[in-house]
């Protein structure tokens, strides 16, 4: 019996050992990704690219609830974590050892601003790591709100739309700040997965990624339930 624990103990020591040496490597090469990416072109020259965008759209011109409903549904302590989310995190981590894959990733907004503005889709731990540290200089660099900004002008919202104002443009025909309630909160669920909420091409999904939504404002207190069914009933 004492031999058999003190195997366990050793293959527990093991797998942790390798789990460091591992965790290590995979940030060292972020790291080195992330030095890289900012030699190639600095952050501050990044963002006056995405801000010299003729189509570019300041907060004051967007309705609060599209505001309000991206972060509710894409990151709810935006306003609290410095650039990662280590619960978010934690709990993508659990899920993807359950399912042996990368298919959650707990990334923050900051994290998926900087990913748009400097790394490709690519699902690997070494771009995971290079974002993070990316998201960490932005964090340092600009405010919540410029990051925020920043994010609704550089994601993707399908059918070839890169920012809130081509698709509220493309997709309603009418500025951003025009956006009904209805249409805000259609439009901030678009981004999890473009191709498949796109609008054009999968109206009803798109409509159910609203009603989520919906729920998650519920949940953290930007909206009530009769507030949530007024909006939709007025679609």
């Amino acid at each position: 019996m004492k031999i058999l624990k003190k195997l366990l103990v050793r293959i527990i020591l093991l797998i942790l050992t390798v789990g460091i040496v591992c965790s290590s490597v995979v940030a060292v090469l972020g790291y080195f990704m992330y030095r890289d990416a900012l030699k190639e072109q600095s952050l501050e020259d990044r963002v006056a690219e995405v801000q010299a965008n003729p189509s570019y759209t300041t907060l004051a011109e967007l309705p609060d609830i599209y505001l309000e409903a991206v972060v509710a549904v894409e990151d709810h302590r935006f306003r609290q974590h410095c650039g990662i989310d280590i619960i978010a995190i934690a709990r993508a981590t659990w899920n993807n050892i359950k399912s042996w894959s990368l298919r959650e990733g707990g990334s923050t907004i900051t994290q998926q601003l900087a990913k748009n503005l400097y790394f490709t889709q690519e699902r690997s731990f070494i771009r995971k790591a290079a974002e993070m540290f990316m998201a960490f200089r932005l964090e340092q660099t600009y405010t919540k709100d410029e990051i925020l900004e920043l994010y609704v002008n550089s994601i993707y919202f399908g059918d070839g739309y890169y920012c809130v104002r081509d698709a509220s443009e493309g997709y309603f025909g009418k500025e951003p700040g025009e956006m009904t309630d209805y249409e805000s909160t259609l439009l901030a669920g678009i981004p999890n997965a473009p191709s498949v909420y796109s609008l054009t091409a999968n109206p009803d999904l798109a409509e159910q990624r609203q009603q989520y939504v919906l729920r998650q404002m519920e949940k953290y207190g930007y909206l009530d339930a009769q507030e949530a069914n007024a909006i939709l009933q007025n679609g």
